[in-house]
């Protein structure tokens, strides 16, 4: 299995000969309220061709309209259920919703929706495939229901997100800390970023350094693999380019 930084919230996960992207976001721009700070590693022509797209929900930096229009008719979009139609709106064809705690096997790829916790209708995702679990949180603020996650789907890699602005959209790094200690995965993986408040003042000191060294001083021996864009993580090889961004 290989998990690829493209940037933001958009992630690639190559396993079994499967091709997997996470909330896709191409623009280079931002928005009217946030800049973004790095350009995506790849370009919409060069994922266009993945096996399953995720999108955790419709929020600007999370679905690219100019990017689903590209996609083949025949390639599967998850999305939450109640949202699914604006996914839809925004150019996805092929579009399947699905609900917290179901699962489906898409693309050959099994799936389970969990529960998130944000400002719009929306959903993380465990997916597994070659005897790996892997946990997309999306944007989520922590939440009780990681304690099933944790629980039930065993996640070993968990992608979330882990700093905040100053009107947190997600969790920060007290949050990630307590989702840490309830989803007990092995291997975390930092997102949601690479977009900053274009106000200073919206802006907050919370990095993924930051939420590192609050594990360390939790006792919580979880690795922390801060990727830039453009850079993999290899799972279970030992790697000059991941270790140097790795701690535990």
């Amino acid at each position: 299995m290989t998990i690829t930084l493209i940037g933001h919230s958009t992630v690639l996960i190559e396993a079994s000969g499967k091709r997997i992207l996470t909330d896709p976001y191409f623009s280079l721009i931002g928005n009217p309220a946030y800049a973004r700070l790095d350009p995506p590693a790849r370009t919409r022509e060069e994922l266009s061709g993945v096996d399953l797209v995720l999108i955790s929900h419709n929020h600007f930096g999370h679905i690219d309209r100019k990017y689903l229009r590209r996609l083949p008719a025949t390639t599967p979009v998850l999305a939450p259920w109640r949202s699914a139609w604006v996914t839809r709106l925004k150019g996805g064809r092929n579009v399947v919703g699905i609900r917290p705690w179901e699962e489906k096997r898409v693309a050959g790829v099994s799936v389970t929706a969990v529960p998130a916790r944000h400002i719009a209708t929306t959903v993380g995702y465990v997916i597994e495939v070659e005897g790996t679990r892997v946990y997309f949180a999306g944007d989520t603020y922590y939440s009780g229901f990681m304690k099933r996650v944790g629980r039930d789907l065993h996640p070993q890699i968990a992608l979330m997100p882990v700093t905040a602005f100053r009107i947190p959209m997600t969790m920060g790094e007290s949050g990630a800390v307590k989702a840490t200690r309830a989803l007990s995965p092995a291997t975390i993986i930092p997102i949601h970023r690479g977009i900053t408040p274009r106000l200073p003042v919206m802006r907050t000191r919370q990095t993924p350094e930051g939420f590192r060294e609050r594990l360390r001083r939790a006792g919580i021996m979880a690795g922390v693999v801060v990727l830039r864009n453009g850079e993999s993580w290899p799972n279970g090889q030992e790697k000059a380019a991941s270790l140097s961004h790795t701690q535990s």
